[in-house]
């Protein structure tokens, strides 16, 4: 075999190298990408739950949302900022799921202010004050006293808070957590597809996903 020969050989070789890696590589990151929609998606949006961005937007991020919860305090900005790169594109359905000790009431709180057209101010007075309201290990502030400046009429609120479609709302959620195996928050789920891994990266991810496949 002359020197050009075996040049030659080595070249073909590297590239059917390259090519099996290819041929490994693209099935791999399909499985990362395309993720099927849980059985029940339907169930994910239900008719009371709060929808944040267009009505009629065709990409669903649903949250399942504890607002005691740090790491939804934390991943609130996040979601704004997507619902601001896709504003058309995109909403939101918040779901709630009062696992920490002060969430029923906050909740209560939410939907009292919902019905005053003030859930989203509420819902970042909420957020900011998180601290002062479910702290962890000491004996938190009442959730009624930090409303100041948002707008709603508190003593109405908190008539409000008591009526029976607001437990509805609670006993539903609570039954929906269960059905779709929701064991902490915030989970997502993104046209009724779960996130494969979670964090912020994921999430952004799923949502490009749908988006560009629109």
């Amino acid at each position: 075999m002359n020197r050009r020969s075996f040049i030659v050989q080595i070249g073909i070789a590297i590239l059917g190298i390259f090519f099996f890696g290819m041929y490994l590589y693209q099935p791999l990151n399909k499985e990362r990408v395309d993720v099927a929609p849980v059985a029940n998606a339907a169930d994910l949006v239900r008719g009371h739950s709060p929808i944040f961005g267009p009505e009629d937007a065709p990409v669903t991020i649903v949250e399942f949302f504890d607002p005691a919860c740090e790491s939804c305090r934390a991943f609130h900005p996040i979601v704004k900022d997507i619902m601001a790169t896709y504003p058309n594109e995109v909403r939101v359905v918040l779901r709630y799921a009062a696992f920490h000790p002060p969430s029923e009431q906050a909740v209560r709180l939410l939907e009292a202010a919902r019905l005053q057209g003030k859930l989203e101010p509420v819902l970042e007075r909420l957020l900011e004050t998180q601290p002062r309201w479910a702290p962890h290990g000491r004996t938190p502030e009442s959730v009624w006293n930090l409303l100041d400046g948002t707008g709603l009429d508190i003593a109405r609120a908190q008539r409000d808070s008591l009526m029976p479609h607001i437990v509805g709302v609670l006993n539903q959620d609570a039954t929906d957590i269960k059905s779709f195996d929701v064991k902490g928050t915030p989970t997502f789920f993104v046209n009724g597809k779960p996130l494969k891994a979670f964090g912020e990266q994921p999430l952004r991810d799923l949502v490009k996903t749908e988006v560009e496949a629109l």
